[in-house]
């Protein structure tokens, strides 16, 4: 089943992201893992006009021009000297999404897009979607566990109003 939780755990669902979980309601099927190995570019081909219908820009390629890079560091007259790509974000560049597939625990991809996220202009909310099952490991649980920790302990405090992780 679709699993979800918005950490830190004391802050409700916004409608916003509400929308995106629903969007991933409508096509677990076609998604779920283990089921269905499919790479995070086509969970995101299938997501994509669902994402779009709610306003959101996703990701078309990754090739220059079909990517969706978000500003992190500003220069001279305003210019954009450091940017992050983004598998999606809201119309109003509040909401980043990024879509994990196998690389989600081995490679540490997660950590990657919860640095990126923090250093995004205007980046509130990331959605993080990974893989319930990869490989016979619960992906969505060893990530679970590793933001319960973060926000529990307190140790470490991020600029993000929150991160939701979602499991497919």
């Amino acid at each position: 089943m679709l699993r979800y939780q918005l950490f830190p755990r004391s802050v409700g669902i916004t409608e916003q992201i509400q929308q995106v979980i629903d969007c991933f309601e409508l096509i677990y099927g076609r998604i779920k893992s283990p089921e269905n190995k499919l790479k995070s570019n086509e969970v995101l081909d299938i997501l994509r006009p669902h994402l779009e219908n709610i306003t959101f820009t996703v990701e078309t390629g990754k090739a220059r021009g079909q990517k969706i890079p978000v500003p992190v560091l500003f220069g001279l007259n305003n210019s954009i000297d450091k940017s992050f790509n983004a598998d999606g974000i809201s119309n109003d560049g509040k909401i980043v999404l990024e879509v994990e597939a196998g690389r989600a625990t081995i490679n540490f991809a997660f950590l990657k897009d919860i640095f990126q996220a923090c250093m995004m202009h205007g980046v509130e909310f990331l959605i993080l979607a990974v893989r319930n099952d990869y490989r016979g490991t619960d992906d969505f649980h060893r990530v679970y566990t590793f933001l319960e920790t973060l926000y529990i302990s307190s140790r470490l405090v991020l600029p993000l109003k929150g991160i939701t992780l979602i499991g497919y």
